[in-house]
């Protein structure tokens, strides 16, 4: 016979509880919080009903005053707005009894600020059969500040104050540290998320299922797409955030309760594929904020944006090294694959600013002979000194960059002397720190009484740097070639010779890679332990280490080590790439790890978003919308996705069918592993259309 069920969903009114702020955090701020005067309010909606949860006396201008709403589809329920507020735990076994005598919750009060709701769906369920019961828990939270603000006397105001202040209407514009959320300029408050949201539900999860069926049918090795697509979630984590004028932010990751590293850290979001490639809008996005509110006019990218961005650059912010000439590769990277003339127009005069920083006085490149010598903040979180791999190949990765970007610009004399600079560094670089197996780093100290310029300078203790400390030394570093990485997912070609990148990567996984960490000694953080698999940050295999040498080289970490990998698909060592993912993924495997969280220095860590590039690696997959160019290498059934496009398509020995699922791909020219081919027409295709082309 048919069965009678119901499910109970509880859920606190805790508006103005804000653990980030009850506790010291890394900036040791710390301030007053609770709620107070909390009121839960039953609702019914245009297909929903629910319970609605206000504060009656949180100050409007706190960060954490707002409103939620749990809500459910369903036709028959009981509700509690509160809590029988009863000793012992006594609460809890007043609303079992209640809940477990008829299947029903009766109303209780208790006077309590963060009275606790029930929401108590029934449904009849005929024998054989099953339904569906679908909560909704929404929020409305507008009142985000800057990233270091926590304690201000504005927010023990009151009400009557917080009106005067600019409040009435939830923002608090007039409080300085005040940036918002973007998504409560789209909705009026918690409860209009849940009416406006339930109704696009079936849509989203349609569209959802749709991409995330393409992606798994790809002939793409099930590890590579369990990383690209796990990592996608960072996301959506409290790792990034869009402030209420629509600029997209993100931590490095996540604490407990709260952000990791302010800024949208330059030197960290370096190393993202899943951004750019997948949400083309939000990386251009980040673009406009670095080139349009966090570049000096003397050309100085900061490696941290402070907020809000109007003071941004009153008290700008040091460079790092890798972080600026990074954001240059990723302008390059986002303007080829949106086309973007009106993106290139608008921030190519300070991209151009940015890589003649290069050359200052005291700076990284003074002399202009295409190798990096000054002093480098980096993402080590310390400054290097004298020549070495890592910032060396970013910096001619910035210079390719820079060279195409000026010869479309119609800049030849700035195109040439990229070049120029990009050919003299390249072969010192192969001559001088390529020592048969792999690049090291030359460290050259600058003396005490050396002029730096203060733009590039970090972390520096003068009295060190007779002798630096926490440097690279002769070190096999694991992201020594991040800078070719990156320049391969741009379609920039090779900045090394090929076969030094080969037999570099190759002295990589011969020297850092552990097949487990039992006999494994580390000094500091643990990402990987017992008989877990990795590649080390760095090893020292022809000795030298330095007494202290930078302070990551025992560790692990996995944005780093993806980008390796992905290298090493992109150079054809497919076994040894992969079994670097499958290393990763099995450490993050749900039993010993969340695998949806792959941590560094926070949870949701950006770095890991590095994994996207294997879909680009291993399909050979890459477009410029500059030229309409579409290359690609490996025969098969692959996933692509431009930023701005995505879909199928499937590559044979005679031809290349595309299947467009979302957005807009024009194509004028297809490189089939590098064969070209140039169809008789250029090729537009709007989603749900498809062209084959024979290649």
């Amino acid at each position: 016979g048919p069965v009678t069920a119901s499910i109970a969903f509880s859920l606190p009114n805790y508006i103005g509880a804000d653990r980030s702020s009850h506790e010291m955090n890394c900036y040791s701020a710390q301030h007053e919080y609770g709620p107070k005067s909390n009121v839960n309010e039953f609702r019914t909606g245009d297909g929903m009903q629910g319970l609605f949860m206000t504060s009656q006396d949180v100050p409007r201008q706190h960060s954490a005053w707002g409103t939620m709403a749990l809500t459910t589809t369903a036709a028959e329920l009981t509700y509690r707005t509160d809590w029988a507020d009863l000793r012992w735990g006594d609460s809890l076994l007043d609303f079992w009894d209640d809940f477990t005598e008829d299947g029903a919750v009766d109303s209780r009060q208790s006077g309590k600020d963060d009275p606790m709701a029930t929401l108590c769906p029934r449904v009849v369920i005929a024998a054989g059969g099953e339904q569906e019961i679908l909560f909704f828990l929404s929020w409305h939270f507008p009142n985000r500040l800057a990233w270091t603000a926590s304690d201000f006397d504005a927010q023990s105001a009151s009400d009557d104050e917080s009106e005067e202040d600019g409040c009435e209407e939830g923002e608090c514009t007039a409080n300085p540290d005040w940036v918002g959320n973007h998504y409560c300029t789209v909705y009026e408050d918690a409860w209009d998320v849940a009416q406006k949201e339930v109704r696009r539900l079936p849509a989203l999860e349609a569209e959802t299922v749709v991409f995330v069926a393409a992606f798994l049918a790809s002939d793409i090795p099930e590890v590579i797409r369990e990383a690209a697509l796990f990592n996608l979630s960072t996301l959506r984590t409290q790792t990034c955030f869009r402030t209420a004028d629509g600029y997209f932010f993100g931590w490095e990751g996540c604490h407990d309760y709260q952000g990791c590293c302010l800024g949208s850290c330059t030197h960290v979001w370096n190393y993202e594929q899943g951004l750019g490639f997948v949400f083309g809008e939000l990386s251009r996005n980040m673009r406009q904020l670095e080139f349009g509110h966090s570049t000096t006019q003397r050309g100085q990218i900061q490696t941290r944006i402070t907020l809000p961005i109007g003071q941004n650059l009153v008290s700008p912010f040091f460079a790092a090294a890798d972080g600026q000439l990074g954001v240059i590769m990723r302008f390059y990277r986002d303007w080829q694959l949106s086309g973007s003339q009106d993106l290139f127009e608008a921030h190519w005069p300070m991209v151009k600013r940015s890589i003649e920083f290069c050359w200052i006085d005291h700076g990284w490149d003074a002399d202009e002979d295409g190798v990096i010598e000054g002093c480098q903040h980096n993402t080590m979180d310390v400054e290097y000194f004298g020549p070495n791999p890592q910032m060396g190949f970013w910096y001619l990765g910035a210079l390719r960059s820079g060279e195409e970007m000026a010869r479309h610009a119609g800049d030849d004399e700035f195109a040439d002397r990229c070049r120029k600079l990009f050919d003299s560094g390249k072969s010192w670089m192969e001559e001088h720190l390529f020592n048969g197996e792999f690049f090291e780093h030359k460290v050259v100290p600058p003396g005490k009484g050396a002029t730096i310029d203060p733009g590039i300078i970090g972390n520096i203790n003068r009295d060190d740097l007779d002798d630096p400390v926490l440097q690279l030394g002769p070190a096999c570093l694991v992201d020594q070639l991040v800078g070719q990485y990156m320049a391969h997912a741009c379609g920039l070609g090779d900045l090394l010779e090929p076969e030094l990148a080969q037999k570099t990567l190759t002295s990589i996984r011969a020297y850092n890679w552990r097949d487990s960490f039992l006999d494994h000694f580390n000094h500091f953080r643990s990402y990987a332990v017992g008989d877990e698999k990795g590649l080390l940050m760095a090893s020292y295999p022809r000795g030298g280490r330095p007494q202290r040498p930078f302070p990551y080289c025992n560790e692990l970490m996995t944005g780093f080590e993806y980008s390796t990998a992905v290298h090493m698909l992109f150079a054809g060592m497919d076994e040894v790439g992969l079994e670097c993912f499958a290393a990763i993924r099995d450490r993050y495997d749900g039993r010993r790890r969340n695998p949806y969280d792959e941590a560094e220095c926070g949870h949701h860590y950006a770095r890991a978003l590095a994994s996207w590039g294997g879909v680009l690696a291993w399909s050979g997959f890459g477009y410029s919308a500059v030229t309409g160019e579409l290359r690609v290498r490996r025969p098969g059934t692959f996933f692509f996705s431009t930023g701005n496009a995505w879909g199928t398509y499937r590559l044979d020995e005679t031809d290349l069918r595309i299947d467009l699922r979302g957005g807009r791909l024009q194509i004028r020219t297809v490189v089939t592993d590098g064969e070209r081919t140039t169809p008789p027409e250029p090729v537009h295709l709007r989603a749900g259309q498809n062209s084959t082309i024979r290649h």
